[in-house]
């Protein structure tokens, strides 16, 4: 479990005495379950897990669980966010913007993938 912990820590460029503070769970059980000392109870799991938006059986195994999500193709996305630090920061940082600067965000990123098809394209 610990190792999945860490890695989503590396992903979304947290500390574990960040996600302490937010869940609460006080950092010195994270150091206790890095070292073996004890294991985290349910609660304290999906406290970690609602952190991070994954489920607790993803904080376990690492892997997405068949069924967690209502369609495959959501499934694939929620992966995707969790692998790609990028994909991450953008994911985080359109939850709060307003759907106005949602569509410009839109429309920027697919004029950026549009000259990448004109640089690529040798005629």
């Amino acid at each position: 479990m610990y190792e999945v912990f860490e890695r989503l820590c590396e992903q979304k460029s947290v500390k574990p005495a960040d996600v302490a503070k937010a869940t609460g769970i006080a950092a010195q059980t994270f150091s206790a379950w890095k070292h073996g000392m004890s294991s985290p109870k349910s609660d304290k799991l999906q406290k970690i897990a609602d952190y991070f938006g994954v489920s607790v059986d993803y904080l376990m195994t690492g892997e997405m669980t068949e069924g967690y999500y209502l369609d495959s193709q959501t499934a694939k996305i929620a992966q995707e966010i969790v692998e790609n630090k990028e994909l991450a920061l953008l994911f985080d940082a359109a939850r709060d913007a307003s759907p106005e600067d949602l569509q410009t965000t839109h429309q920027m990123l697919l004029a950026l993938k549009r000259k990448e098809r004109h640089e690529d394209d040798p005629c």
